[in-house]
């Protein structure tokens, strides 16, 4: 596996950890009028942060790649941003967007790089991940009015 696989797969890992607590985060802080649809709604995105994460770190050990495992590891080379604290209801689901519509892009480059390596497996590992982003991009999207 080359090194630019390994980077793109651990900057993914590094932004589904953040995730993965920035989800914990709006799920046990969310208030308001939509505090049911979202606490449920984070809860189903944290879940699914947990998956990638595992099975990004996994690829990577598959392919000879150490994945990082540490908070500051992770902190370092996500792309996303850890939470703020005290967002509204609004601003976590514009936030959730924000940082999906970035890791479009970034996973798009992941598909690329993998196909150039002929490496399927990455390749569709990565385009799983995408199809959901893309998904819950539209779905929340819709939820903001937009």
């Amino acid at each position: 596996m080359s090194a630019t696989l390994h980077t793109i797969l651990n900057q993914q890992l590094a932004n589904w950890s953040i995730l993965h607590v920035k989800f914990h985060n709006f799920h046990w802080f969310v208030k308001g009028h939509q505090f049911f649809t979202l606490h449920a709604k984070f809860e189903e995105l944290y879940t699914e942060a947990a998956l990638h994460v595992d099975n990004l770190a996994e690829r990577l050990l598959a392919l000879g790649g150490k994945p990082m495992a540490t908070m500051r590891g992770y902190l370092d080379a996500a792309s996303v941003r850890d939470a703020v604290g005290g967002e509204s209801a609004e601003q976590m689901v514009a936030t959730t967007v924000n940082d999906f519509q970035l890791m479009i892009d970034e996973l798009k480059v992941g598909m690329n790089a993998a196909a150039a390596s002929n490496d399927e497996t990455t390749e569709d590992l990565l385009q799983e991940i995408h199809a959901s982003v893309e998904k819950h991009v539209w779905m929340l999207n819709a939820f903001l009015g937009k």
